[in-house]
């Protein structure tokens, strides 16, 4: 039964409640909250979903911070987060962390509130082109109509259209009918009033938010040595890293079968997942795994890869290169996937199709052939990668030396020692120990900054989580994703800390993502920021070379020099400064209750 008017409901609020309380029902758990006005009814049922107990509300004032929070909600979650925003400019600050899921393939749900159509282009407040704002990044848009009825049953027929959305939305979102995940645009238009009492129908019946073990902060010891895993099937598909299953699957019918006897490498790009580890240890061939594919692990992983592939007795004789994810670290990679004398073939998984060299084979699933492992190629490959291993662990202290009864052995292994304590960190040092102390019930998220590079050089292999916005790999967003990550993490009881390793730049660029309101559980974080003072990321790149030194201080390095200490203090994070070696590995095991600045200074 629906009715035109009552004084104390509003048409808008019981739209928002058919909406929202659809999408809950349907397994929706996050909501991401930007006040504004036209927005508010849909704001008010978030926040009574979650005095209900059903979803977690999450409040952030700049919809850009927003839109990456909830991007990292579906990156850890595998389910969609609704965003919520007002009209005008607060749509459009959405658009990045849009951009980002649709080229990743992560699931996000855009709700954004406007202006009716009749506002629309004729000068009116806070007024913009709302709909299709987002083409072509979408799984799927629509301008809705303005909500007209009070349903005083929940039963009619404006109720039921929405719900009726709300499950097309979901499944858009999930990528249904669609190669992968991604982001949906609902554009929401209401009139005046914008809320009113909720409708007595709102609720979601059978559905209550799971017994979180999160606000423990204990973390168990999980510390078992996560190389070298055994492959659980010979079935491999892509989308392992979001919002797929992990582990290989038999639910392809007709996978590709890969033949012995070509010369095959298998490439891990981002989010590639442990898929691809597992087709390299099933078909014995050499694994190239970026350090933010998830894959980087077991006895056939390549270490220094990028040497390798620009080897012409490697890299040059390569005839066949399987890829999962999307590779984004390394020219020589991209190199080898551009040449039209290596057939290559790309795994569909939850980003952007692969297709470098104009003729690459897009394949749902692959298998290896039965037959035997061409031995010399792939021994070749680990006697190079041998070879090329750094072993970046402090030097350890000689027992003997220390105990001897000899002054100047015993005083020159003491030398040794505090030598080894007091020296300065570098870059590599850094990413070091950063991967020494995360273990698999832990999270790392990588920046689009120049350390990422170092680490995908230098670390060798861990089976760990690992997040990345390399969709299009922007320095933009970092925090509020790592964010949403330990939103998610905290939220569905997973043990461990989320670290996220980032340069200066990153980190102020996303500054304003460190504001977590008050009454939001504190999510165990580790922001650890390398800090030389600039963007000397573009030291490595040709233009270092050729422009003059005050252009590039100017308007490439962006030299800076804030005290990161003070916004720590004023955004109410714990703030530590570390100098050495053994100082950051005492700040990264520490047990962690909240969340946690190190900035670690870096020569320039």
């Amino acid at each position: 039964m629906t009715v035109t008017a009552r004084a104390d409901r509003a048409p808008a609020t019981d739209a928002a409640a058919a909406l929202l309380g659809r999408l809950v029902e349907r397994g929706v758990r996050h909501i991401v909250v930007s006040p504004g006005s036209r927005s508010q009814a849909l704001a008010l049922v978030a926040a009574e979903l979650e005095a209900r107990g059903v979803v977690r509300v999450h409040v952030r004032i700049d919809e850009r911070v927003a839109g990456f929070t909830a991007l990292g909600i579906g990156r850890e979650s595998r389910m969609p987060a609704v965003v919520l925003c007002t009209s005008g400019t607060a749509a459009a600050n959405l658009l990045p962390a849009a951009l980002e899921a649709h080229h990743a393939g992560v699931p996000l749900l855009l709700l954004t509130a406007d202006r009716p159509p009749e506002l629309r282009g004729v000068g009116a407040n806070q007024t913009t082109r709302q709909p299709g704002m987002f083409s072509p990044n979408t799984r799927l848009e629509t301008d809705l109509p303005v909500p007209e009825e009070i349903d005083e049953d929940g039963a009619g027929e404006q109720s039921a259209m929405l719900r009726h959305v709300a499950d097309d939305a979901l499944a858009a979102a999930l990528g249904a009918g669609a190669r992968s995940a991604g982001p949906v645009h609902l554009n929401l238009p209401f009139r005046e009033p914008l809320a009113g009492a909720l409708p007595p129908w709102l609720g979601v019946p059978g559905v209550e938010l799971a017994v979180s073990a999160a606000d423990d902060d204990s973390v168990p010891d999980l510390a078992v040595d996560p190389a070298g895993q055994e492959p659980s099937g010979a079935l491999y598909q892509g989308g392992g890293g979001i919002g797929e299953a992990d582990q290989p699957t038999g639910a392809e019918d007709h996978p590709h079968v890969l033949p012995r006897g070509r010369r095959t490498i298998v490439v891990a790009g981002a989010d590639a997942g442990p898929a691809a580890e597992a087709l390299a240890h099933a078909g014995g061939w050499p694994l190239v795994a970026e350090i933010v594919s998830g894959s980087r692990f077991g006895r056939n992983l390549v270490h220094g890869y990028r040497a390798l592939l620009a080897d012409e007795h490697l890299g040059g004789r390569i005839e066949r290169a399987v890829v999962f994810g999307h590779p984004t670290l390394s020219r020589e990679a991209v190199a080898v996937l551009s040449r039209d004398d290596v057939d290559v073939l790309a795994v569909r998984g939850p980003g952007e199709p692969l297709n470098l060299n104009g003729a690459t084979t897009a394949v749902d699933a692959v298998v290896a052939a039965t037959g035997e492992t061409d031995r010399d190629w792939l021994g070749a490959w680990m006697r190079a990668s041998r070879d090329a291993a750094v072993d970046l662990s402090p030097a350890a202290p000689d027992p003997d030396a220390l105990a001897s009864a000899v002054p100047a052995e015993r005083l020159g292994a003491i030398a040794a020692e505090l030598d080894v304590i007091r020296a300065p960190l570098d870059r590599p040092a850094l990413v070091d120990a950063l991967w020494r102390a995360t273990w698999p019930h832990d999270r790392l998220v990588f920046a689009s900054s120049r350390l990422v590079r170092v680490a995908d050089q230098l670390l060798g292999g861990k089976k760990v989580p690992v997040h990345s916005n390399r969709g299009l790999a922007g320095i933009d967003g970092t925090i509020a994703t790592a964010m949403g990550i330990a939103a998610a993490a905290r939220a569905a009881g997973v043990p461990g800390v989320t670290r996220v390793l980032l340069g200066d730049l990153a980190f102020l660029h996303d500054v304003g993502s460190l504001l977590l309101p008050p009454g939001e559980g504190e999510p165990r974080i580790q922001v650890i920021v390398g800090n030389d003072g600039g963007g000397t990321i573009f030291d490595g790149l040709e233009v270092a070379s050729v422009a003059p030194h005050d252009a590039m201080d100017r308007v490439l390095y962006t030299p800076q020099a804030v005290r990161l200490e003070h916004l720590a203090t004023a955004y109410g994070w714990e703030y530590q400064r570390v100098t050495t070696r053994a100082a950051l590995d005492q700040a990264l095991t520490a047990p962690v209750g909240g969340r946690q600045i190190i900035e670690v200074p870096l020569v320039r």
